[in-house]
């Protein structure tokens, strides 16, 4: 069944990933794409990579008039836009994919804590489902909306929730240090974003109390089924796509590395979108971002170390695929009871 969409935000790089992902895709007949900034204009004058696949022009955003054409709508806005308008949508009967933070949270009490504001529609947070297939296949699948994760915390939480399943790991000592490339500040252009600023540099920023925390901590509790703590600390590095995620975590036993794989193995041995990268030959022997760029991959790999009692993970995504867009194709896919597969089987470059 062919589904008419609308993607609210499609000027931006997420929106942007988000035609080139649905633009082909056999299910999905793009209805809107808009943009305040370059409504009027052709979507591949912003979108380059788009010349010759689309004649489609950017729209302003018009919530009613994408409720009354679209079936499901992806909104790729700002924090804080979603919150205002997804209750429109839903009762005109339109699903939502939202891929900004606004619905993420299940506790209201959390958003002022981490995000600064009240939340205004605190009874929908309950009906709102994380979109990680991986931990919430069945609930997306009848889900009118998806709040789709945060790309760091996407990454850590995939390579941390078998992990809290078992018996071995302290929950109490999980430190995370992500690394990012500079689209995932989108595409407004600020000083710390600047390229005489960002070349080059390797920058700490947000080195606690990052907001990624409290949806790591969420979905990591209901994936172990006991509470949580993670220390965040992310790093600007030099690239423009990609997440590395490197996880320390304290086990309180003795492990072998076939503890490790019977838990990853028993949690991803059937989901299509996680590779396991472990090698002791080549250059690539851990997950590299740069290999899963362009792709909604996930790759996960580990070492013990047995000196420290200390267990490394490794979580390499696209931040702008796994990390969005391919999310949200991948939830899109879920709900319509397509192969998840659907429009997301692309290798990466190399």
């Amino acid at each position: 069944m062919m589904m008419k969409i609308g993607i609210m935000g499609a000027s931006g790089y997420a929106g942007g990933e988000l035609l080139r992902l649905l633009l082909p895709h056999p299910e999905a007949e793009i209805e809107f794409a808009t943009s305040s900034r370059f409504a009027g204009e052709f979507v591949h004058m912003v979108h380059p990579n788009l010349r010759g696949s689309t004649m489609l022009k950017f729209t302003p955003p018009s919530v009613q008039g994408m409720a009354d054409a679209c079936d499901l709508v992806f909104l790729a806005t700002p924090h804080g836009v979603s919150k205002g308008i997804v209750g429109d949508f839903l009762d005109a009967g339109v699903r939502v994919v939202d891929l900004s933070a606004d619905f993420r949270l299940k506790d209201p009490a959390d958003y002022p804590t981490w995000y600064g504001w009240e939340h205004p529609h605190p009874e929908m947070l309950a009906d709102a489902v994380f979109g990680l297939p991986e931990l919430h296949r069945e609930e997306i699948r009848d889900a009118n909306l998806v709040a789709c994760s945060g790309c760091m915390a996407g990454a850590s939480i995939l390579g941390l929730a078998p992990l809290v399943k078992t018996d071995f790991v302290d929950k109490e000592r999980i430190a995370i240090d992500a690394k990012i490339g500079s689209s995932g500040g989108g595409s407004d252009p600020t000083l710390a974003s600047h390229h005489p600023e960002r070349f080059g540099a390797l920058r700490p920023y947000k080195v606690v109390g990052h907001r990624h925390i409290a949806e790591i901590e969420q979905e990591l509790a209901l994936a172990g089924g006991d509470p949580v703590r993670v220390g965040f600390t992310p790093h600007a590095v030099n690239m423009a796509r990609g997440i590395l995620a490197t996880i320390h975590i304290w086990h309180n036993r003795p492990l072998m590395d076939r503890d490790v794989w019977a838990a990853f193995r028993g949690a991803y041995s059937d989901e299509p979108f996680i590779r396991f990268v472990k090698s002791r030959k080549g250059l690539y022997q851990l997950p590299d971002p740069k290999v899963v760029a362009g792709t909604n991959f996930c790759d996960i790999g580990f070492e013990l170390d047995p000196h420290a009692g200390r267990l490394v993970v490794f979580s390499a995504i696209d931040n702008l695929v796994k990390g969005a867009a391919g999310q949200a194709v991948q939830c899109f896919n879920v709900m319509l009871g397509l192969d998840e597969r659907t429009g997301l089987e692309h290798v990466g470059l190399h």
